[in-house]
């Protein structure tokens, strides 16, 4: 993606099934767990750069013993740096105790973060500060043990100012308005009342305080939390928890909007975001690797025991597609296969953009993450250019010469490396002019790749405010002098905002919406743009199930078509000399090729909680009113 956009988070958790001496024996080390949450985490980090933080649970720990631990990081490297903590911490217990190497029990006791529950958290911030305390895992601790909570979550919540009052009503005084705290709060509601009413329970069996202690880690009934806890949630969540005595659960929204995968055997439950990641660090095959149903809990309790439950009634499943697209890693062989389709889809229109002038088109592609994209392009260019070859053939009969069969053979689609980042260089301007000179300075280009006849076919995954192509990429590549630059995104227009997650907020931002405001205004419809903010005020006061989108009438006149050249204008720099062509995916298209990720709101406008509509309305409204502020 050549605009750089931050999403949604990433979560790993694991459970170790057996004693820290098993994996002491098998593996070498006490410290397994650990070292597989690192490696689980770094899998993880295209998922967040803003901070991580990991956070561990012993289990069976005597009273005035620390069973749990936590660290977190802002830093520009915060998975390293979290990590070094640790192992520095731990280096430094061993260095004044080398016993605690051949004593595990003592280690365990003694030594931080070597612990059987392990919770970790990649993030990048979608809202609020990038300050140390906006970083997961969040900590609710009470001096019960069964009391103490700690959340981390992929997650966005439409509805934080509903779930903030249902707090207060319940009497509690959260310190802020914001959704990470205000879910473990409702969780921990529920944790609290669950608890209580257990221990009055048991003491009734005749048990006293100490021995009701077990019993309540026994008999807690996590789903049922979870279930009371998550009634009224409106977003997109992978939201994962461990409980102070040692159970542990991850919960997925109802529409499967936010991936989770989960792997178990006899020694380990593991959780992450991405199925590669999985399949790597443990060595495991795909089908090995499960999906979290959506409105399932994978809960594990204490004991080990380990289901999934039934929290909420699963709605029209509409898993998020841009993971397909761009942020998920590109090694899932599903994912590889889909954003090979992705491109492979695109050739009918690239074929009509360029006359079916194959023999005069490079292809080439920007960024790197649309690489798997470019290779299904060229792949459908090399299908079409066979047919081209096959009726050459043919039409010259049996007397064809050796010449010129192996003229015809060696026909095949043009392909270069057009276009290179270079990594090392920083904007560390930030006056306007000046900064937009360096930017144009990231990319270096191929000098020679392509002739003044050709055209440039570039595939990119996604355009979303398109700032980068205009004042960088398309100045790049007019320095090779093609004849047409043809820009193509496998992905459709973002039209849209995203709440549950992607940090797309504004409408103003998004290079369709500006697309569709300047036809209105070329055409003289700009009324309707007047008519759009009258129906978003006046819903706001209605229930979100009642709310509809009203934005999908700024786009309704157009075709899909009309934006795309009125894109194409838009970010044409006015001193370039190569024609501009913009190029999207269709909508129909994307479903083709990921037919299990349905969720397209960002395109569409067809969001799959109620709280979606209220807040396109809102964005639209604070467009509007010039409010720069978020919808969410």
């Amino acid at each position: 993606m050549s605009d750089a956009i931050k999403h949604e988070c990433g979560i790993a958790l694991v459970r170790l099934l057996k004693p820290l001496e098993y994996y002491q024996e098998k593996y070498g080390t006490a410290f397994y767990g650990i070292n597989k949450m690192y490696l689980m985490m770094e899998k993880q980090h295209n998922r967040g750069q803003d901070g991580a933080g990991f956070a561990s649970i012993k289990l069976d720990m005597k009273a005035g013993e620390r069973y749990m631990s936590r660290v977190r990081s802002n830093q520009s490297q915060p998975i390293q740096d979290i990590f070094n903590k640790i192992n520095t911490r731990i280096n430094q217990e061993i260095a004044d105790n080398p016993g605690l190497q051949d004593d595990i029990d003592a280690m365990k006791q003694q030594v931080p973060y070597v612990g059987e529950v392990m919770l970790g958290h990649v993030r990048y911030g979608t809202f609020g500060k990038n300050s140390i305390e906006s970083v997961h895992p969040f900590l609710r601790q009470n001096n019960w043990m069964h009391r103490n909570l700690i959340v981390a979550g992929n997650f966005n919540m439409t509805n934080v100012n509903e779930l903030f009052d249902n707090l207060v009503l319940l009497g509690q005084h959260p310190k802020e308005k914001a959704d990470t705290i205000t879910v473990m709060e409702k969780i921990g509601h529920f944790l609290d009342d669950a608890v209580a009413k257990l221990y009055k329970k048991i003491k009734k069996e005749g048990y006293n305080k100490m021995e009701a202690s077990p019993l309540i880690a026994e008999r807690l009934n996590v789903a049922k939390i979870l279930r009371k806890a998550a009634k009224n949630w409106d977003g997109g969540y992978a939201m994962a928890g461990l409980i102070g005595h040692g159970d542990a659960f991850v919960l997925r929204d109802p529409a499967g909007i936010r991936p989770t995968y989960f792997y178990q055997d006899d020694e380990v439950v593991v959780v992450a975001s991405e199925r590669p990641v999985i399949q790597t660090v443990f060595n495991v095959d795909f089908d090995q690797v499960k999906e979290l149903d959506p409105g399932k809990a994978l809960i594990i309790k204490k004991n080990g025991e380990t289901d999934t439950k039934r929290i909420l009634e699963p709605l029209e499943r509409k898993a998020c597609s841009f993971e397909r697209i761009y942020f998920s890693r590109g090694s899932d062989a599903e994912i590889y296969k889909e954003r090979k389709d992705l491109g492979s889809l695109l050739m009918p229109k690239i074929l009509k953009a360029i006359d079916g002038d194959l023999q005069n088109t490079v292809f080439s592609y920007i960024p790197n993450t649309a690489e798997t994209s470019f290779y299904g392009m060229v792949k459908e260019a090399e299908n079409h250019m066979n047919k081209q070859k096959e009726e050459l053939i043919l039409n010259e009969g049996g007397n064809i010469s050796r010449e010129r069969l192996n003229e015809i053979l060696n026909l095949r689609p043009r392909i270069e490396k057009v276009a290179i980042k270079d990594a090392k260089l920083r904007t560390f301007i930030t006056e306007d002019s000046s900064r937009d000179d360096l930017v144009r300075h990231v990319y270096d280009i191929t000098y020679g790749s392509v002739k003044p006849t050709d055209n440039l076919v570039i595939i990119d995954d996604s355009i979303v405010r398109g700032t980068t192509l205009k004042k960088s990429i398309l100045r790049i590549l007019d320095r090779l002098h093609p004849k047409t630059i043809i820009v193509v995104s496998s992905a459709p227009q973002i039209r849209y905002p995203d709440c549950y997650g992607i940090d797309m907020a504004r409408l103003e931002d998004l290079v369709a919406f500006k697309a569709a405001l300047k036809l209105h205004e070329e055409r003289g419809t700009y009324f309707i743009v007047d008519q759009v903010y009258d129906k978003c005020k006046g819903q706001v006061d209605y229930n979100d199930t009642d709310v509809i989108n009203a934005v999908k009438e700024v786009y309704a006149p157009f075709s899909d078509e009309e934006i795309s050249e009125k894109i194409s204008e838009l970010l044409a720099p006015k001193d370039i000399k190569a024609e501009v062509k913009i190029i999207y995916q269709s909508v129909d298209n994307l479903h083709k090729a990921c037919p299990h990720n349905l969720g397209d709101w960002y395109f569409t406008g067809d969001y799959p909680t109620p709280g979606g509509n209220r807040v396109v309305n809102r964005a639209f409204i604070n467009f509007y009113e010039g409010i720069k502020e978020r919808a969410y």
